[in-house]
């Protein structure tokens, strides 16, 4: 009986129920109007008279139509609005606004389906809300990103990039390969992907899967990870994911470098370590003079090898960032008479003149370390008596000098010796310079460091290094340090 009740229910608060009670309204009122009023009157107003019968029941049909009429425009009135309310709501979060709700109070469907209509709203205002946060949230972590981040779609347009991303696009403006190639169609296919990325762009949207590559563009080095944007199995673009890695790439070859370069410096003294030390267990030299000679040998190769350990050691220091600079005030006149009292005694065992030139008043420096700025002086002199042959001079000198409107201590190194080929200048500075070149010692017993160590030492007080140098005609060292401290 209950579900009978309910069932009831449900159909009086439907719309259905409701058209159905109205029209069953409409019709008992025609009814109650004829039976009740009119039939009772019949035969006494129109006796035998059926045509006034037919007007009286066209008038009621009349009037029935116009009754029927106003309830049904009046009841097509209140379901319209609720409707029109939908509609309205409906073209509003169209537009965006994602908060709008209709208020419709009725229990048929037409409240439900707005009830049902707000409730979707509300889901969908949340959903756009966190797709929003979760929108700004990526954007964030773009901007913030070092690498460059570029998608492409399948036409290789560009349709979004972080401003690393985007600054990096326009540096590549215009940039061709380093590497020429024919003109076919992997160099005209997809013109709006940069050059450098195209042939990796091609490969990811043919084979459909994650490729790296090491691209050099000028003088820089970049490593790009690009992967597919896949949708259904339909590859629809693609993205890059690109790296500077130009300070990577010269470490790894300055690596690669030093263990070859120390690796053949170090072999050649341990042979002949080896080599001599086995001619005197083996008792094969018989004179006590060549004796002498051969442990002689073995000891100017092992002190060879502890100044390469050194120098090692020190520039492995340096560049790691690791040395410890004591700063202060000092006068570098007092340096250059040291250093020049130092090496007086060995200039003349060479027969080479050793001038020093400095002014009468001081050199002072606000900021400079007194000895690693004599372990300056000290390599620079012990090159230059090392490749200058005798009855030849080599001067110091410092004065003041003004630069660009800076105020700077000079200092100078000058021989007279055999000089650095032009074409060679440029890498003096350069770890193992020595050994890079020819690798031949003659009378030179220099490790190849020590141009790299007083690199580093004056790049530590702020200052500039150069030199000139010619083949035959001797070779100029200049360096400039700061009068004022460091800012």
């Amino acid at each position: 009986m209950s579900l009978w009740h309910r069932s009831v229910g449900k159909l009086y608060r439907s719309v259905v129920g409701k058209l159905w009670a109205t029209i069953m309204l409409l019709v008992a009122v025609v009814l109650l109007i004829v039976g009740v009023f009119l039939l009772q009157y019949v035969d006494i107003w129109f006796k035998g008279n059926t045509h006034q019968v037919k007007v009286l029941f066209v008038l009621t049909a009349i009037i029935g139509f116009l009754l029927s009429t106003f309830f049904a425009f009046f009841l097509s009135k209140k379901i319209q609005q609720p409707l029109l309310q939908l509609k309205d709501a409906a073209v509003s979060i169209s537009q965006g606004n994602y908060s709008t709700r209709v208020h419709i109070r009725s229990s048929d469907e037409i409240g439900e389906l707005a009830d049902t209509f707000n409730h979707m709203t509300e889901q969908l205002d949340k959903l756009i809300h966190d797709i929003n946060h979760e929108k700004n949230h990526l954007a964030s972590i773009l901007r913030s990103m070092g690498d460059s981040v570029i998608t492409f779609d399948a036409d290789g347009k560009v349709i979004l990039t972080n401003p690393v991303g985007h600054l990096l696009i326009n540096q590549w403006s215009g940039v061709e390969r380093a590497w020429q190639e024919d003109e076919t169609e992997s160099s005209t296919a997809y013109s709006e992907v940069p050059m450098p990325l195209r042939e990796l762009f091609q490969s990811v949207m043919k084979e459909g899967r994650d490729a790296t590559d090491k691209v050099h563009v000028l003088s820089s080095v970049w490593s790009v990870v690009m992967a597919p944007l896949q949708s259904k199995g339909v590859i629809r673009g693609a993205v890059a994911v690109i790296r500077n890695v130009t300070e990577e790439h010269k470490l790894e070859k300055l690596r690669r470098d030093f263990v070859a370069n120390i690796s053949h410096e170090i072999r050649t003294p341990l042979s002949m370590l080896q080599g001599y030390s086995e001619a005197l267990l083996d008792d094969i030299v018989v004179s006590e003079d060549d004796r002498k000679e051969l442990v002689q040998v073995i000891y100017d190769e092992s002190l060879r090898m502890g100044r390469l350990v050194n120098d090692f050691l020190d520039i492995a220091r340096m560049e790691a960032g690791h040395v410890d600079m004591n700063f202060q005030e000092i006068d570098l006149g007092h340096v250059l008479k040291r250093v020049h009292r130092k090496f007086q005694v060995y200039a003349k065992e060479r027969e080479v003149r050793l001038l020093a030139e400095l002014p009468n008043e001081p050199l002072l420096v606000k900021e400079a370390d007194e000895d690693r700025l004599e372990q300056v002086l000290t390599n620079l002199l012990d090159n230059a008596l090392r490749h200058t042959p005798s009855g030849k001079s080599i001067t110091i000198a410092g004065q003041h000098a003004n630069v660009n409107g800076s105020q700077y201590v000079e200092l100078s190194v000058r021989d007279e010796g055999q000089g650095i080929p032009s074409e060679d200048v440029p890498f003096i500075f350069e770890r193992f310079y020595k050994a890079d070149k020819a690798r031949k010692r003659g009378s030179s017993s220099g490790t190849g460091l020590g141009l790299a160590i007083v690199k580093n030492l004056i790049d530590l007080h702020h200052g500039r290094i150069v030199v000139e140098s010619s083949a035959g005609k001797g070779t100029s060292f200049t360096i400039l340090i700061p009068v004022e401290a460091h800012q």
